[in-house]
């Protein structure tokens, strides 16, 4: 039988959340590897080494294109440090891949336009 796995969080409206935040994280509140609010991560696709629940395969669909940590915890409504525990999991199983700058669209020149540059510095000028 495949677990379903559900929508969102399991909470009930008159009670709150049913399962505790750091319960997700077998009660770790430190990430093994470095996590920033913004930074990127994403599935690479490869099947994960270990055992992993209910939670990682949550944070794994919510990876399928490139997101942001913060937007994985909004989404899952935890706090991201929990998030950042199950991303470290999941990382260090090769099943999700981070990096700190959010990726280029394709043909984009990764250096700034000068003429845009030109114009912010002048119009702080003007302002100070």
């Amino acid at each position: 039988m495949t677990p379903v796995l559900p929508d969102g969080p399991l909470i009930d409206e008159a009670v709150g959340r049913l399962v505790r935040p750091y319960t997700l994280s077998d009660g770790r509140t430190r990430a093994t590897s470095h996590f920033t609010l913004v930074t990127m991560v994403r599935a690479t696709g490869v099947q994960t080494q270990g055992a992993f629940g209910l939670e990682h395969a949550q944070v794994l669909a919510l990876c399928e294109r490139p997101v942001s940590v913060a937007e994985v915890a909004a989404r899952m409504q935890v706090p991201a440090a929990v998030v950042k525990v199950l991303l470290s999991d999941l990382t260090e199983g090769g099943a999700v891949v981070a990096s700190d700058a959010p990726p280029a669209p394709p043909g984009h020149d990764a250096r700034p336009d000068r003429d845009l540059l030109e114009a912010v510095r002048d119009g702080l000028l003007k302002r100070l």
